[in-house]
């Protein structure tokens, strides 16, 4: 199963585009998958006092438990957001926090961490509003964030695309961003 987790509020948005690019590609081949909306959800993602309590006493809080057994089913999961102040949305690290806590995602055995979540994959798609020549030195710095943050988990990175100013380029140049899109799943998936 592929776990597509989204997160952009403005369903006009290119990121909304690249999501709609994906679910077809995954409905044309047939293959399962399940969305997250993270803001059409309205997902909490404030780590708080009472899921550090209710984790101590090995105890998973239910919103949190329903997305852990989404990211257990899946064997691809697919994260589609902006690049804001230069890192993940808000509402995506807090996803991260929450999701892939400590038991679920990662332990630690004989003093090193060990990822729990090995065979899995993350594909990320991430957008960007200034120019590649701007932010290339900064992209390469941020794959490295993104890879650390799933690797630690025992997950596979094989795949961080960005998508360079988006707001300021055309409609064609857009329109092949998606087909590259379909391009890169075909490669990846």
């Amino acid at each position: 199963m592929v776990l597509v987790v989204y997160a952009h509020p403005n369903p006009e948005s290119f990121n909304s585009a690249i999501r709609k690019t994906v679910e077809e590609y995954l409905k044309e081949r047939g293959l399962a998958f399940e969305v997250r909306d993270l803001y059409t959800m309205g997902f909490n993602p404030i780590l708080s006092t009472q899921d550090f309590l209710a984790f101590e006493r090995g105890e998973v809080p239910e919103d949190i438990k329903r997305e852990q057994e989404l990211v257990r089913q899946a064997n691809t999961l697919v994260f589609i957001f902006p690049m804001w102040w230069y890192s993940f949305p808000a509402i995506l690290k807090g996803y991260i926090d929450r999701v892939f806590s400590h038991g679920f995602a990662y332990k630690e055995e004989n003093g090193d961490v060990v990822g729990l979540l090995k065979g899995k994959r993350a594909l990320i798609l991430c957008t960007l509003g200034g120019s590649e020549e701007n932010y290339q030195d900064f992209a390469r710095c941020l794959e490295n964030t993104f890879k650390a943050t799933f690797e630690f988990c025992g997950i596979e990175v094989p795949l961080v695309k960005f998508f360079y100013a988006v707001p300021y380029v055309s409609d064609e140049v857009r329109k092949g961003y998606l087909e590259e899109v379909k391009l890169l799943l075909s490669k990846t998936l």
